[in-house]
């Protein structure tokens, strides 16, 4: 079998299984990630370094492989012939290639899909300010962030902007002007990207992921100007996330970026995939919305009060992730050991199930 066939039979075992990811390396079967669980394909055979620099040559271009060889290690995006699309990162571990592949689903699902809960849509709806989606890698933040965009592409006439490394979804152009840009490839970087951003009549932007002082500075500043921003961040909840964003500028800067986020912040939503009684995964999540409570919260540097703040406020549509994991419970969906598991409060946790 030529090294095209094989690639291309591998990624349709992924999208036929259910799979998440593909990871390929010397010396090991081909490996799937499936509900979460790593199953290695013992009827493949081991793959060699050849096979992974063969997988190289198809998987990457010219330019991606330059900076493969000279970086040791590259983010790129790959087209299946079925139209799905694979989110890759190729790296070495001890002096060997390793590839992993992760399933971007061709056909973008909506919240109710997804199982989030509706008030999400309202983000959406939002003329301009700041949003996130935080959580783990892995934990579908990029997927629901596709969701929110397509849900404005549908309902909104809007010039939308979005700067990826690399492109994951691809949108089909419904209502609005959709302009997708690709880091390197399109963009030097985030930063540029978004400093263009204010010269290319842009209502909603969304931003693959805040990297560095500069790139979150910018977007907090265009979420303030009459922008829609709309990006995620590798934090486990909304606390977490704020201080983040401001431990991440020096002592100087901090009370200025507090204001900024005070005033620019519409919401936090943070999830993560759980394993289901019934096979799969099912979403676990909290959501912060910015009320004056927390903005004050914000400016006068008092963070950690803002678990409390979710934990009281559902009345107005706040989650509390707890409250989230005993309602699964509830529901037959999770055990009680996993809803501990996940649990960042476990006492509370246990007050509620």
């Amino acid at each position: 079998m030529d090294q095209k066939n094989e690639i291309d039979q591998l990624l349709d075992t992924v999208i036929r299984e259910g799979g998440s990811d593909l990871h390929l390396s010397a010396g090991r079967h081909p490996t799937l990630r499936v509900s979460g669980v790593l199953l290695p394909l013992a009827r493949q055979e081991v793959l060699t370094s050849k096979d992974l620099e063969n997988f190289l040559e198809l998987l990457l271009s010219k330019e991606a492989k330059e900076r493969f060889l000279s970086e040791k290690e590259v983010d790129f995006s790959y087209s299946h012939n079925s139209g799905n699309r694979f989110r890759g990162s190729a790296y070495y571990q001890q002096s060997e290639i390793c590839i992993a592949l992760r399933l971007i689903q061709k056909n973008i699902r909506t919240l109710a899909e997804l199982g989030l809960p509706t008030i999400l849509e309202t983000f959406s709806e939002k003329q301009q300010g700041f949003f996130l989606v935080v959580g783990p890698v892995g934990h579908g933040k990029s997927t629901t962030l596709a969701a929110l965009i397509d849900l404005i592409n549908t309902n909104r006439a809007e010039h939308i902007i979005t700067i990826e490394d690399p492109i994951e979804y691809i949108y089909e152009q419904k209502k609005s002007i959709i302009d997708q840009r690709e880091v390197r490839l399109d963009t030097k970087d985030f930063h540029t990207a978004l400093i263009s951003m204010f010269r290319q009549d842009v209502d909603v932007v969304l931003v693959g992921e805040m990297r560095g002082q500069e790139t979150i500075a910018t977007a907090v500043t265009a979420a303030e100007t009459g922008h829609l921003v709309l990006s995620t961040l590798h934090t486990n909840n909304a606390a977490q996330t704020i201080s983040r964003i401001i431990d991440s500028f020096p002592p100087s800067q901090q009370d200025q970026i507090r204001i900024q986020l005070a005033n620019s912040l519409t919401g936090i939503f943070s999830q993560r995939l759980v394993p289901r009684v019934s096979g799969g995964l099912v979403p676990a999540y909290e959501l912060l919305i910015n009320n004056s409570a927390v903005s004050n919260l914000i400016r006068e540097n008092r963070v950690h009060e803002i678990n409390t703040v979710i934990e009281t406020s559902s009345q107005e549509g706040m989650i509390d992730l707890n409250h989230c994991l005993a309602d699964l419970v509830s529901r037959g969906e999770i055990t009680v050991e996993t809803a501990y598991q996940y649990s960042a409060n476990p006492k509370m946790l246990q007050r509620l199930i």
